[in-house]
Protein backbone atom coordinates (compact mmCIF):
# COMPACT_ATOMS: atom_id res chain seq x y z
CA UNK A 1 0.00 0.00 0.00
CA UNK A 2 1.25 2.98 -0.99
CA UNK A 3 -0.97 5.75 0.31
CA UNK A 4 -2.32 6.12 4.30
CA UNK A 5 -5.92 6.18 2.96
CA UNK A 6 -5.62 2.32 1.39
CA UNK A 7 -4.16 1.54 4.82
CA UNK A 8 -7.23 3.02 6.29
CA UNK A 9 -9.83 1.49 4.28
CA UNK A 10 -8.17 -2.18 4.68
CA UNK A 11 -8.21 -1.91 8.40
CA UNK A 12 -11.80 -0.35 8.50
CA UNK A 13 -12.43 -3.58 6.68
CA UNK A 14 -11.43 -5.59 9.73
CA UNK A 15 -13.05 -4.03 11.56
CA UNK A 16 -15.85 -4.77 9.24
CA UNK A 17 -15.08 -8.61 9.39
CA UNK A 18 -15.20 -8.48 13.24
CA UNK A 19 -19.01 -7.27 12.83
CA UNK A 20 -18.60 -3.84 14.16
CA UNK A 21 -21.89 -1.69 14.06
CA UNK A 22 -20.07 1.15 14.50
CA UNK A 23 -16.60 2.41 13.03
CA UNK A 24 -14.97 5.52 14.27
CA UNK A 25 -12.61 6.99 12.23
CA UNK A 26 -10.38 9.59 13.01
CA UNK A 27 -7.61 11.43 11.06
CA UNK A 28 -5.57 14.56 12.31
CA UNK A 29 -2.92 16.23 10.74
CA UNK A 30 -0.64 18.79 12.77
CA UNK A 31 1.31 20.55 10.73
CA UNK A 32 2.96 22.80 13.60
CA UNK A 33 3.35 19.38 15.68
CA UNK A 34 4.93 17.53 12.46
CA UNK A 35 2.52 14.60 13.18
CA UNK A 36 0.01 12.62 10.75
CA UNK A 37 -1.96 10.04 12.58
CA UNK A 38 -5.24 7.85 12.52
CA UNK A 39 -6.94 5.79 15.08
CA UNK A 40 -10.16 3.69 14.04
CA UNK A 41 -11.88 2.11 16.47
CA UNK A 42 -14.57 -0.12 16.39
CA UNK A 43 -17.56 -2.04 18.64
CA UNK A 44 -16.89 -5.91 17.03
CA UNK A 45 -15.91 -9.07 18.67
CA UNK A 46 -12.70 -7.91 19.52
CA UNK A 47 -9.48 -10.07 19.99
CA UNK A 48 -8.26 -12.79 22.38
CA UNK A 49 -4.97 -11.52 24.63
CA UNK A 50 -3.53 -14.47 22.97
CA UNK A 51 -4.55 -13.17 19.07
CA UNK A 52 -3.51 -9.60 19.97
CA UNK A 53 -0.14 -10.69 21.44
CA UNK A 54 0.31 -12.36 17.43
CA UNK A 55 -1.53 -9.76 15.55
CA UNK A 56 1.58 -7.77 14.09
CA UNK A 57 3.41 -10.90 13.03
CA UNK A 58 2.20 -11.13 8.87
CA UNK A 59 1.58 -14.98 9.34
CA UNK A 60 -1.30 -14.41 11.84
CA UNK A 61 -4.62 -14.16 10.49
CA UNK A 62 -8.13 -15.53 11.30
CA UNK A 63 -8.59 -16.23 7.43
CA UNK A 64 -9.41 -19.23 6.52
CA UNK A 65 -8.93 -18.13 2.40
CA UNK A 66 -5.13 -17.88 2.96
CA UNK A 67 -2.36 -17.61 5.25
CA UNK A 68 -1.65 -14.12 5.62
CA UNK A 69 -2.50 -11.32 7.07
CA UNK A 70 -0.54 -7.89 6.14
CA UNK A 71 -2.67 -4.77 6.31
CA UNK A 72 -1.25 -4.46 10.34
CA UNK A 73 2.13 -5.37 9.73
CA UNK A 74 2.48 -3.01 6.29
CA UNK A 75 0.57 -0.19 8.53
CA UNK A 76 2.98 -0.48 11.52
CA UNK A 77 5.95 -0.83 9.49
CA UNK A 78 4.73 2.13 7.40
CA UNK A 79 4.81 4.07 10.46
CA UNK A 80 7.84 3.22 11.42
CA UNK A 81 9.44 4.12 8.06
CA UNK A 82 7.99 7.70 9.19
CA UNK A 83 9.67 7.93 12.66
CA UNK A 84 6.16 7.27 14.22
CA UNK A 85 4.51 4.46 15.94
CA UNK A 86 1.56 2.17 15.57
CA UNK A 87 -0.60 0.91 19.03
CA UNK A 88 -3.40 -1.44 18.96
CA UNK A 89 -5.48 -2.92 22.08
CA UNK A 90 -8.29 -5.05 22.13
CA UNK A 91 -10.74 -6.34 24.42
CA UNK A 92 -12.44 -9.86 23.50
CA UNK A 93 -16.62 -8.57 23.19
CA UNK A 94 -15.88 -5.30 23.21
CA UNK A 95 -13.71 -4.33 20.34
CA UNK A 96 -10.77 -3.20 19.22
CA UNK A 97 -8.76 0.75 18.92
CA UNK A 98 -5.33 0.98 16.48
CA UNK A 99 -3.76 4.72 15.88
CA UNK A 100 -0.88 5.10 13.89
CA UNK A 101 1.28 7.82 13.88
CA UNK A 102 3.88 9.35 11.62
CA UNK A 103 5.86 12.22 11.27
CA UNK A 104 4.60 14.53 8.78
CA UNK A 105 7.39 16.24 7.03
CA UNK A 106 9.34 12.53 6.88
CA UNK A 107 10.70 11.67 3.81
CA UNK A 108 9.51 8.49 3.73
CA UNK A 109 6.30 8.91 5.03
CA UNK A 110 3.23 8.11 2.81
CA UNK A 111 1.07 10.17 0.90
CA UNK A 112 -2.72 10.40 3.07
CA UNK A 113 -4.21 9.81 -0.29
CA UNK A 114 -7.93 9.83 -1.46
CA UNK A 115 -9.91 9.69 1.63
CA UNK A 116 -12.91 11.36 0.55
CA UNK A 117 -13.17 7.87 -2.04
CA UNK A 118 -12.24 5.83 1.10
CA UNK A 119 -14.92 7.39 3.12
CA UNK A 120 -17.39 7.23 0.54
CA UNK A 121 -16.50 3.33 -0.18
CA UNK A 122 -16.76 2.89 3.74
CA UNK A 123 -20.20 3.83 3.89
CA UNK A 124 -22.17 3.17 0.55
CA UNK A 125 -20.79 -0.65 0.50
CA UNK A 126 -21.34 -1.29 4.07
CA UNK A 127 -25.01 0.21 4.53
CA UNK A 128 -25.93 -1.36 7.33
CA UNK A 129 -23.06 -0.26 10.06
CA UNK A 130 -22.67 3.61 11.26
CA UNK A 131 -19.56 5.58 10.72
CA UNK A 132 -18.42 8.23 12.40
CA UNK A 133 -15.58 9.99 10.18
CA UNK A 134 -13.27 12.72 12.06
CA UNK A 135 -11.22 14.65 10.21
CA UNK A 136 -8.71 17.44 11.44
CA UNK A 137 -6.34 19.65 9.85
CA UNK A 138 -4.50 22.01 12.62
CA UNK A 139 -7.53 23.99 14.02
CA UNK A 140 -10.46 23.46 11.53
CA UNK A 141 -12.35 20.13 12.01
CA UNK A 142 -15.16 18.10 10.71
CA UNK A 143 -17.71 15.49 11.46
CA UNK A 144 -19.29 12.99 9.34
CA UNK A 145 -21.87 10.69 11.10
CA UNK A 146 -23.95 8.19 9.46
CA UNK A 147 -26.12 8.20 12.32
CA UNK A 148 -27.25 11.57 11.74
CA UNK A 149 -27.38 11.36 7.95
CA UNK A 150 -29.86 7.87 8.50
CA UNK A 151 -32.07 10.04 10.62
CA UNK A 152 -32.22 13.06 8.01
CA UNK A 153 -32.85 10.79 4.83
CA UNK A 154 -35.06 8.04 6.27
CA UNK A 155 -36.16 6.46 4.22
CA UNK A 156 -33.61 6.76 2.05
CA UNK A 157 -30.49 4.11 2.34
CA UNK A 158 -26.89 5.73 2.48
CA UNK A 159 -26.00 3.60 -0.74
CA UNK A 160 -29.04 5.99 -2.76
CA UNK A 161 -26.97 8.05 -5.99
CA UNK A 162 -28.50 11.23 -4.87
CA UNK A 163 -27.32 9.95 -1.19
CA UNK A 164 -24.01 9.15 -2.44
CA UNK A 165 -23.82 12.81 -4.65
CA UNK A 166 -24.70 14.37 -1.53
CA UNK A 167 -21.80 12.73 0.70
CA UNK A 168 -19.44 13.64 -1.74
CA UNK A 169 -20.13 17.24 -1.91
CA UNK A 170 -19.95 17.15 1.32
CA UNK A 171 -16.91 15.90 1.44
CA UNK A 172 -15.28 17.75 -0.70
CA UNK A 173 -16.53 20.82 0.90
CA UNK A 174 -15.58 20.41 4.61
CA UNK A 175 -12.04 18.97 3.01
CA UNK A 176 -11.98 22.67 1.08
CA UNK A 177 -12.94 24.21 4.50
CA UNK A 178 -10.58 22.78 6.28
CA UNK A 179 -7.58 23.08 3.82
CA UNK A 180 -8.08 26.71 2.90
Amino acid sequence: MEEISLHILDLAQNSIKAEASLIKIYVVEDVNKNVLSFTIEDNGCGMSEEFLKTVENPFATTRTTRKVGLGIPLTKQACLDADGSFKITSKENEGTCLTAVFTYNHIDRQPLGDMKSTILILITQNISIDFIYTHTYNDKQFVLDTREIREAINPLPLDNPDIYEWLSEFLSENYKEIYN
